[in-house]
């Protein structure tokens, strides 16, 4: 690559970082309606920015719910063409007391970027723009035809995205896609992500009774839904760890022997992972790794859960109605409709006539897993070793990016995602933050990125 362009990401790191921060500043919350109109400056924001750079082809495509940002430079003939997938919303930042600085004030201490979406996901998208201003200033041109597609709903389940890919499928097509939107393995260790687990998610309602009653009064006639809601949520797990659904494991994709000696050569201790997580023991299906666990097996989880009196001192109900949040977490070959289906069916089958049964499915998607064999994975795993000076580790995510699955089923092409983050960066969570050395080793190895896969 032109040492050029390495230059130049070294010389505006410190002007990269403070454009990060204009970024970050805008409280792009898209669950949230109060905060559309930030989604959208946000949006705007993305688009002037790429104009910026020197994608001048950059708009807003209008969707039922939050604009999604195209941009495309195809200058470069008979070159891949690359598409680049990001999200530029981020979460809600609740609890707000236990922040240590504003979400949106971003701030800087021992080397690591704080504020809401500083990981997830702008911090990520940005050293992309970086990485291709760095080829612009210097080239005049990138090394490959680029497609950009940053959404406004990830964190909402991206509710319009495919009706958007379904309906532009000759403008996003393209060889590749490329997205950052994971973390490393651990600190100092580069990961390219190979696997991604799928999502069903819900909302349970249970009602007892027309309005809360007086425990004395009534208690002992009427079933509690509180109670009724916590015992079919505890029969979802055995005692060592499985779902209970008929039919949940039928179609799980087992982890080869290969995978299982690879992740037990990995960096990981299971003590420190217990004590950073504060958790007395861990606890799991049996018979696998907490990696294992993690990366390569289905689970099943209560998200959220409410019902009754929760406030100070003591009210003596029985509560009218109880509200649980649950998801599954998925692997490959399991189908999210079939899953769901089951669940439906099971929870409808145990759950006592004492109570009004609502089961309301909310989102989901498919698990994926790819070749770590193909070409683009190995220019990525090159990529990487310039940028951070040592060679990647293949690595599975626990989390899901439902549209990973969409590129493949849609337009028929492979991912590769390379992430910065770290496994303690807070997304999701009050305090998220972004390593520095990592935004700027991120912006190199992107760089390396787009000129290996110039070879492919």
């Amino acid at each position: 690559m032109d040492s050029r362009v390495i230059n130049f990401i070294e010389q505006n790191k410190d002007r990269f970082v403070e454009e990060l921060k204009a970024f970050l500043r805008i409280p792009s919350i898209s669950t949230d309606p109060k905060y559309k109109k930030d989604v959208r400056d946000c949006a705007q924001y993305v688009a002037a920015e790429l104009k910026r750079i020197g994608i001048e082809d950059a708009r807003l495509c209008e969707t039922a719910g939050h604009p999604i940002v195209y941009a495309q430079w195809l200058q470069a003939p008979g070159r891949p063409t690359v598409l680049f997938y990001g999200h530029y919303d981020v979460q809600p930042v609740d609890p707000l007391n236990l922040w240590l600085s504003p979400p949106f004030e971003p701030d800087i201490r021992s080397g690591e970027l704080y504020a809401r979406g500083s990981a997830d996901d702008k911090g990520q998208v940005f050293m992309h723009f970086k990485s291709l201003e760095a080829h612009f200033k210097n080239s005049g041109k990138l090394p490959v035809n680029v497609k950009i597609l940053i959404e406004g709903e990830e964190e909402c389940g991206s509710l319009n995205l495919d009706k958007f890919i379904s309906d532009n499928k000759e403008m996003l097509k393209a060889d590749l896609v490329v997205i950052s939107d994971t973390p490393m393995f651990a600190r100092g260790v580069p990961s390219i992500c190979y696997g991604l687990r799928g999502l069903v998610y819900f909302q349970i309602d249970l009602t007892g009774t027309s309005t809360d009653l007086h425990s004395g009064s009534f208690g002992g006639t009427v079933a509690n839904p509180a109670y009724v809601a916590a015992r079919l949520l505890g029969e979802m797990k055995d005692p060592e760890g499985r779902v209970t659904i008929p039919g949940f494991y039928d179609d799980v994709k087992p982890l080869t022997g290969r995978e299982r000696q690879e992740y037990a050569s990995l960096p990981f201790d299971v003590e420190k992972y217990r004590r950073e997580l504060g958790a007395p023991e861990l606890w799991g299906e049996k018979g696998f790794t907490p990696l294992e666990q993690i990366w390569a097996r289905p689970t099943f989880e209560v998200n959220g859960i409410v019902s009754g009196f929760t406030g100070e001192g003591a009210k003596t109900v029985i509560p009218a109605r109880a509200m649980a949040k649950v998801s599954m977490r998925l692997v490959p070959d399991q189908d999210p409709d079939k899953i769901a289906r089951l669940f439906e069916e099971h929870l409808r089958k145990v759950c006592p006539k004492t109570v009004e049964l609502t089961i309301t499915r909310m989102h989901g998607g498919k698990a994926w897993l790819a070749p770590i064999d193909h070409p683009a994975m190995a220019a990525a795993s090159r990529a990487y070793q310039k940028g951070f000076g040592k060679k990647p580790v293949f690595v599975r995510e626990g989390g899901s990016i439902p549209v990973v699955s969409t590129f493949a089923e849609l337009l028929k092409i492979p991912s590769v995602l390379i992430g910065i983050g770290l496994p303690d960066e807070n997304a999701h969570a009050p305090n998220e933050k972004l390593d520095l050395g990592n935004f700027q080793g991120g912006i190199l190895s992107t760089a390396h990125l787009y000129e290996e896969l110039a070879q492919i």
